[in-house]
């Protein structure tokens, strides 16, 4: 097809995004052709946390880096080799990118393919070190592997009346829900959630759908407990100059629960009188305190192997101190990386389509143009309880 004008977010050094026009997209990797691939125009993609740590500096990302990992687009141009997916669908795109072929994809471990970033196993679009794949919060983006990658919604009216629930599906639906999966959330588990960001609500009411009996939600910033309290949550506030587990005992009559799902990452600050400090590693060994012997622990939440913005010399370098005696006492399991979207955005895809869950009401998502992206990472960065999805060309708003 013929090029048009094409614009995106682009992180421009610590503090700052902006909007500017970049390439239109090709089917193309590098100087080779890229035939299994397709071109989206964009419907929604979101900010994510992630990228929140990119943009405050807490990476080494460089500027001029398109973001975006979150994409829900309709197909506009299709590769040669391309045989399942046609022009017109309305897709959702893992944030991980997987060749399908390698023997971690195989096994359905996407989140670690060994064929699409040189650097190291896994790759995901607009991230640092993620194999340098351009971001899609953006117009259009290009796509490879579609036929692997892509999840084809069913009907397309269907699609766009459900588009805010299932636009989270590239990411962190799947990324919650893994989060509880790991940490062995079942009908009857008594559930803590660190962290009410998107991913921790995400993760709440994933637990909820799971069959959890209690679902406690800790995080130091009320908007957001209001927001988990909303979907029938419990909720603490971590600003409290209490032990955690007196906090929960408070709520189940007992300071241990079964599952911890860390949904922080290494930006954590600690409790009480020390809530205005990072404290990298409280929300880990946090997780090994509260949970019962023989319990999981889940861990989405990000951790990174270099931290320019870090207190102390080993945090930058992602080493942190953790009382591992204990989880080792404990006989405690932890489940640590990305997320493999594919092993879940099918099934979630059908939770939402049937009305099963209303994560976008979970989450509290808020349109908003290309062009207030800046503003929805001002806001986002200063606590808000919502997950921004951007409408690049008003066809949501439409």
């Amino acid at each position: 097809m013929a090029s048009a004008s094409n614009r995106g977010v682009i992180f421009q050094g610590a503090g700052k995004v902006t909007v500017e026009t970049i390439d239109f997209p090709k089917l193309a990797l590098g100087e080779r052709r890229c035939d299994h691939g397709v071109i989206l125009k964009i419907l929604t993609t979101n900010i994510c946390g992630s990228d929140q740590h990119m943009v405050r500096g807490r990476t080494t990302a460089p500027k001029g880096l398109v973001l975006g990992h979150e994409i829900t687009g309709q197909v506009i141009e299709c590769g040669r080799d391309v045989e399942f997916i046609s022009v017109g669908d309305i897709v959702s795109v893992p944030f991980n990118i997987a060749c399908g072929r390698c023997r971690n994809c195989k096994e359905g471990k996407t989140g670690i393919c060994l064929n699409v970033n040189p650097s190291r196993p896994g790759a995901a679009y607009g991230y640092v070190d993620m194999g340098g794949w351009v971001g899609g919060q953006a117009e259009y983006v290009m796509v490879p592997y579609a036929d692997f990658n892509l999840l084809k919604f069913p009907d397309r009216e269907q699609a766009m009346e459900k588009i805010t629930d299932l636009t989270l599906l590239s990411d962190i639906f799947p990324t919650g829900f893994h989060g509880c999966v790991t940490a062995g959330v079942g009908p009857g588990s008594i559930v803590y959630i660190a962290g009410a960001g998107p991913v921790g609500l995400a993760a709440a009411a994933s637990a909820r759908l799971l069959g959890a009996a209690c679902v406690i939600v800790g995080d130091m910033i009320p908007e957001r407990l209001r927001q988990a309290k909303s979907f029938g949550c419990e909720a603490i506030d971590l600003r409290q100059d209490a032990t955690l587990g007196d906090m929960v005992a408070e709520i189940t009559g007992t300071p241990e629960v079964d599952a911890f799902v860390d949904c922080v990452g290494f930006e954590a600050h600690g409790c009480g009188h020390d809530h205005s400090h990072e404290q990298p590693a409280t929300v880990l060994n946090s997780a090994m305190d509260l949970t019962r012997a023989g319990g999981q622990i889940g861990i989405p939440g990000l951790y990174v192997t270099e931290d320019p913005g870090a207190a102390d010399k080993a945090a930058q370098k992602g080493a942190l101190s953790l009382r591992f005696g204990l989880g080792w006492a404990k006989s405690h399991s932890f489940h640590t990386g990305q997320c493999p979207v594919m092993r879940y955005n099918r099934a979630l895809m059908q939770a939402i389509l049937y009305g099963r869950v209303d994560i976008a009401k979970a989450v509290n998502v808020e349109l908003i143009t290309l062009d207030d992206a800046p503003r929805g990472y001002a806001d986002f960065d200063g606590g808000a309880a919502k997950k921004f999805v951007i409408d690049p060309h008003g066809m949501v708003a439409a």
